[in-house]
């Protein structure tokens, strides 16, 4: 049994304000989706297929590279001066910028958005997830606690589109008595958001570690021996899932739109499913019942799972089967995300932003060539469903290594000789009769 008394006293409304903060910037990049190809069609015409195609990927992309190159950064600079006033800057940042597609409708703003909006949201989800590996307490407490940060990403994802799906119906007169689509209200609306958000942050959440996280850190068995071993691998995981991600969403906005004729309501369905299924499953994969050690048993059969997923989106024609294959998609990825995360903070040490915000990184440089090579290769034909088959065998690859990452972790975690695992660690929970 874990002692309650033993947990830290982290408020209420410090981890509401953290959730609130991640859910608006993944809502931010969510409400892009949907009606990405609708914008560039008012801007290169509704013939302009390949270019429309090239542009939706790029874009992506580009919002996913600026997380990579900035996220370590803002990472290190919250374990110096800590993770209030970064999240704070990220969240008034990431309004502000959301406010230039409003401005104009032109791609050359949709770039200036897209990259800006991803440089301040690079700053928000590793630093809140290295706010809760702060904290003291049981292994339990955080990994639950990390899990949640990651529902509340899915949960700005599930609201994004479909709050865009919505919007964008809305329509505005112009100077000339025409009625057209209001792309900008999505846009001002996560902007108001996010200005709300940077507020409660700034009232309710600790700006440094707890003396007793300290205290905690100097009671866990060293992991430096294994940290170089464990850590490359499960980055390059974290790569290939988040590369599935970005190839699966850009090319499930294109198929929606160009192949399948789909309203822009009905591909805002297909995403709300897709995110709605992995809130689910994170809700599961760390429920008090499950020992988070054993969730280093999640990663091969999730791999396999999203490896043939992915071959079959392409296949799929019918909504029903392509909706089934989107949420096994969206279960093997929303198992793999906060496994990945609460394995990688164990192995951080005390420099866990500047470790979470390389994830992080990893995270979006897999997404960002994931979005590329899914909007640019979807339209040649001599490679049909190339970016899907091509990351579904590389993520069949890491499956099958993911075996030996899953015995790895169990002996990197295992204490001295000599030496108890403290009541409540990642060793003793992680344990079971069988294996003791």
């Amino acid at each position: 049994m874990i002692d309650a008394r033993a947990e830290p006293q982290f408020s209420a409304p410090a981890l509401a304000a953290m959730l609130l903060a991640v859910s608006t910037v993944s809502a931010g990049y969510g409400i892009v989706l949907p009606i990405l190809p609708l914008m560039l069609q008012v801007i290169d015409g509704p013939n302009a297929a390949v270019e429309i195609s090239r542009h939706t990927g790029l874009l992506t992309g580009l919002h996913a590279l600026a997380l990579f190159l900035f996220a370590p950064v803002w990472g290190r600079l919250s374990d110096q001066y800590g993770r209030r006033i970064i999240l704070c800057i990220g969240l008034f940042g990431f309004g502000a910028s959301l406010l230039l597609a409003t401005l104009k409708l032109s791609i050359g703003l949709l770039y200036v958005e897209r990259f800006v909006t991803g440089v301040f949201a690079a700053g928000i989800t590793p630093v809140a997830s290295a706010v809760i590996a702060d904290q003291g307490g049981s292994d339990e407490w955080r990994a639950r606690r990390i899990a949640w940060v990651s529902m509340a990403a899915i949960s700005g994802f599930l609201l994004g589109p479909m709050l865009s799906g919505f919007l964008a119906t809305l329509s505005k007169a112009t100077s000339s008595g025409e009625s057209v689509r209001s792309y900008e209200l999505p846009f001002l609306v996560i902007a108001g958001v996010a200005l709300i958000a940077a507020t409660t942050v700034h009232l309710f959440v600790p700006n440094k570690a707890t003396e007793v996280s300290a205290s905690a850190e100097r009671k866990r068995p060293s992991s430096s021996s294994g940290s170089t071993q464990t850590l490359l691998p499960l980055r390059a995981i974290s790569f290939l899932v988040a590369a599935g991600v970005g190839v699966f969403e850009v090319g499930l906005a294109l198929r929606g739109n160009q192949e399948l004729g789909m309203a822009p309501a009905q591909v805002a369905m297909m995403f709300a499913a897709c995110s709605l299924v992995m809130f689910v499953v994170q809700a599961v994969v760390f429920l008090p019942r499950v020992k988070p050690a054993w969730t280093r048993w999640l990663f091969a059969p999730a791999l396999g799972v999203m490896a043939l997923s992915l071959l079959l989106v392409p296949r799929m024609t019918g909504f029903a089967p392509l909706l089934a294959t989107v949420a096994a998609v969206a279960a093997s990825a929303g198992i793999l995300s906060p496994v990945l995360t609460y394995w990688t903070s164990l192995e951080s040490g005390n420099t866990k932003g500047a470790g979470l915000g390389k994830q992080a990184a990893v995270v979006s440089l897999g997404q960002a060539l994931g979005s590329v090579a899914g909007g640019s290769l979807y339209t040649i034909a001599a490679l049909p469903a190339a970016p899907f088959v091509v990351t579904a065998i590389l993520l069949a690859g890491a499956a099958v290594s993911g075996f030996g990452l899953s015995r790895h972790l169990k002996d990197d975690h295992a204490p001295p000789s000599g030496v108890a695992p403290r009541e409540g660690s990642c060793v003793s929970a992680a344990t079971p009769n069988s294996e003791r």
